[in-house]
């Protein structure tokens, strides 16, 4: 019987990565169509919008290459994710080697914030609040170590238990704990620096 032949909504990651594991690129095209959002935004959140598209396509081309040998299909999700982590934690090791593009891109989106908030007169106050607080929690997501950042975006924005959290980053949950206090507190602070009252 074909696994296709049904609503792909009904068919579980666990048939759809057998499936792969055999070859199946159609299968592989539906897993695609599950997780890219999901990834997107976790590279999003964790890396920023530069080179975004190159990031997801890189996640889902290692995926592909090393679904032979994952041994514990059921937790695909999981391990897509772990997948996720190791090519945003590359990519921020990359970008620790030069400070000053990410500086920038900081005092970039600083400008644009005050550029919005000057023209805001022509624009609904409520949306502009909006995008301007988003700007500046991704502001201050990108102040935060690649650590302390992936702690929270996983838990706290992704809505994932400590513990699928610490298995993802492989750390002990009590460092997952200790990194999100940490990573909330410096948030807050820099929030709270930028005049936002909590």
């Amino acid at each position: 019987m074909n696994v296709l032949a049904n609503n792909p909504a009904e068919i579980t990651d666990l048939e759809l990565v057998q499936k792969c594991q055999q070859g199946d690129t159609n299968s592989f095209r539906l897993l695609y169509q599950r997780y890219q959002q999901k990834v997107r935004a976790t590279l999003y959140k964790l890396c920023g919008n530069e080179l975004l598209d190159d990031l997801q396509q890189d996640v889902f081309f290692k995926a592909w290459k090393s679904l032979p040998k994952l041994r514990n299909c059921q937790y695909f999700s999981t391990w897509l994710y772990r997948i996720c982590w190791n090519v945003a934690y590359d990519y921020g090791s990359a970008k620790k080697r030069d400070r000053d593009r990410t500086e920038a891109h900081i005092n970039q989106v600083k400008e644009s914030l005050q550029t919005d908030l000057a023209r805001s007169t022509n624009h609904h106050q409520t949306g502009l609040l909006q995008l301007h607080y988003q700007d500046l929690i991704q502001s201050g997501l990108q102040n935060l170590s690649l650590d302390h950042r992936a702690v929270i975006v996983l838990h706290d924005l992704e809505d994932m238990p400590q513990k699928e959290v610490a298995q993802i980053l492989s750390i002990p949950v009590g460092t997952v704990k200790s990194r999100l206090f940490k990573a909330r507190k410096e948030l807050r602070q820099f929030l709270e620096q930028q005049g936002v009252n909590l």
